[in-house]
């Protein structure tokens, strides 16, 4: 393979495996900061640009899966000027490595986190349970996560009957406990469907003045990818990174899903399935008047014609 013209930027879209794509991050890493590996299975890309800082987690086919193949929070960090460390896992870990443990513990000594102005923890899912468990690193950081987890741990969570696999992790050793991670930090958004019993069960875990839940109601158990399609995710993460993110700012991003043609069609499938014949015709009816979706119609006419009468 040949030698990279380092006088042209890297791109990691390029790469075709999973080799070439980590070679890649690493020269973009050392571009911009540094790439390091932690332990077997993990990595950290670190962009150093100014004073206020994203620290995101993913895993390696997260970050693969998006265009241009780079980790969530580069591009926003890349157009606002700021920083950005992401941990890299290799397949669905929880981040639970006492290489990763210890990879904090030198940022900590190393009072990394100090020469920051502003820091922001981000994580949605399994990687909302890592941006929590660290951010005790850095105290006085904001912190915003997508359908929180608290733990895997059965004796505090033994309710939640996802990730079953995953359960035989240790979420009770070194930055075990989510809810007694974030105790230090200046602000905890948690951004939920309380629809969906383990979204509400585990926000309600997170308690304390420094807590907001901001409801996505209906919004699912996947809202990272909702919140992109629906082009407010950006923001969702700047505000919470400048301090700006409030329920009410939250709320007039969240309106935008009633244009959101995925989002009405769940949302329609809910109201069907509780036979609730009379509020599926106002949404079907409203999503005909303001966006003359066609597919609504059809259904709109199909719940309006008369029943046939009986011979």
């Amino acid at each position: 393979m040949p030698e990279p013209d380092l006088d042209v930027p890297v791109d990691a879209s390029a790469a075709t495996d999973r080799d070439t794509w980590l070679a890649l991050i690493n020269l973009i890493g050392e571009e911009e900061g540094y790439f390091q590996t932690v332990g077997r299975n993990h990595w950290a890309m670190f962009v150093d640009d100014s004073p206020t800082l994203i620290v995101t987690f993913e895993t390696m086919d997260q970050a693969r899966a998006r265009q241009g193949q780079m980790p969530l929070a580069h591009h926003i960090a890349a157009a606002k000027g700021w920083s950005h460390l992401c941990l890299i896992s290799d397949g669905q870990t929880w981040f639970r490595d006492p290489a990763v443990y210890a990879y904090f513990d030198r940022l900590v000594d190393d009072a990394f986190f100090d020469g920051f102005d502003r820091v922001l923890f981000y994580g949605a899912g399994p990687s909302a349970y890592a941006a929590c468990a660290f951010c005790v690193a850095a105290p006085g950081a904001q912190v915003l996560v997508l359908n929180p987890i608290a733990t895997l741990d059965p004796a505090r969570t033994g309710w939640d009957t996802r990730y079953r696999r995953d359960r035989k992790r240790d979420f009770t050793s070194r930055y075990g406990y989510g809810p007694d991670m974030v105790d230090g930090c200046a602000q905890l958004s948690v951004i939920h469907d309380p629809t969906l019993d383990a979204d509400a069960m585990h926000t309600a875990l997170y308690q304390g003045p420094f807590t907001q839940a901001l409801p996505a109601r209906n919004g699912g158990g996947a809202l990272e990818g909702d919140l992109a399609r629906l082009g407010i995710l950006d923001e969702v993460i700047i505000q919470a990174t400048e301090a700006r993110l409030t329920p009410a700012s939250f709320a007039t991003l969240w309106r935008k899903r009633r244009d959101d043609a995925t989002y009405l069609k769940t949302l329609l499938a809910k109201t069907e399935a509780a036979s609730r014949r009379a509020l599926s015709i106002r949404l079907c009816q409203n999503a005909v008047d303001r966006l003359k979706l066609n597919r609504f119609r059809k259904k709109l006419a199909e719940l309006t014609q008369a029943p046939k009468p009986q011979a």
